[in-house]
């Protein structure tokens, strides 16, 4: 089981971020997570990744239970792409430093690396389109360049468990679309990490995520146990899901959504 958490609940400031959640993830899987913001996504990722403790509740990750295992040395097993890791880079190292830090789960390389990581940064870089702008300091990189950077840090360690947390926010249609595709990629690959991606944005959601979680208000929304992407992405659940009337559109494999009402009336 790559995550299992039961009955998970977690506050902050008497508020009920979390609320009495449970999910299971199996290896192989890949599984898009979709919400609002507010929906406690945010949260659920901090939790997996062991930056904050249920209040209720048990949780494992890649088979490991809370409270029994250095959480440090689970990171170096995960893989995480997000706007918050973003923001605690350093400006002034080069691309080619940060993806070898991926290696360590640091903020900032300070171990020593071989020649062995040296050959999979630069190969992992090439690879997903980084190689002509290895080094170059990641302040000077688009955001496209950065979150390509960002994804082959994550893939650095080779984790069981990757994690891409609303990796398209700012990016214009077409730097989407190549993430999208490199991400398509990745799910595809033999042997490779089990994928949550979090997303507020249907159009996002890739043929490779089957399974997917919809949270709202920090729990999970009620579907009758059913977990298939395909089955949960219809104008009928997703109508309820939001709470106003949506259409959906199938083009090329991946839903697009609608309003049907006006939502400021």
């Amino acid at each position: 089981m790559i995550i299992d958490i039961n009955e998970v609940s977690w506050e902050r400031e008497e508020k009920q971020v979390l609320n009495g959640l449970s999910w299971n993830v199996k290896q192989g899987e890949h599984w898009c997570i979709l919400g609002l913001n507010g929906s406690g996504k945010t949260t659920l990722l901090n939790m997996i990744n062991g930056y904050i403790w249920p209040t209720k509740g048990k949780m494992s990750v890649l088979g490991k239970t809370f409270g029994e295992f250095d959480l440090r040395e689970l990171r170096k097993s995960i893989g995480w792409v997000s706007t918050a890791l973003q923001q605690k880079l350093y400006g002034y190292e080069t691309a080619l430093r940060i993806v070898l830090s991926g290696k360590f789960a640091t903020i900032g390389l300070y171990d020593g690396y071989s020649k062995a990581d040296l050959e999979r940064a630069e190969a992992l870089m090439a690879s997903l389109g980084c190689g002509a702008f290895m080094h170059r300091t990641y302040d000077t990189l688009s955001q496209g360049e950065r979150q390509r950077v960002l994804i082959a840090r994550a893939l650095m360690a080779e984790p069981k468990l990757l994690i891409l947390d609303e990796p398209c926010t700012g990016l214009d249609l077409f730097a989407r679309e190549q993430l999208l595709h490199m991400v398509s990629a990745i799910a595809s690959q033999d042997n490779g990490p089990t994928i949550l991606y979090v997303t507020h944005h249907v159009e996002e959601i890739l043929p490779c995520f089957s399974k997917m979680l919809l949270l709202k208000d920090g729990s999970r929304f009620e579907t009758n146990h059913v977990e298939d992407t395909d089955k949960l992405l219809t104008a009928s659940v997703l109508s309820s899901f939001f709470g106003v009337s949506v259409g959906i559109e199938r083009i090329n494999d991946r839903s697009w959504l609608s309003l049907k009402e006006p939502i400021w009336n």
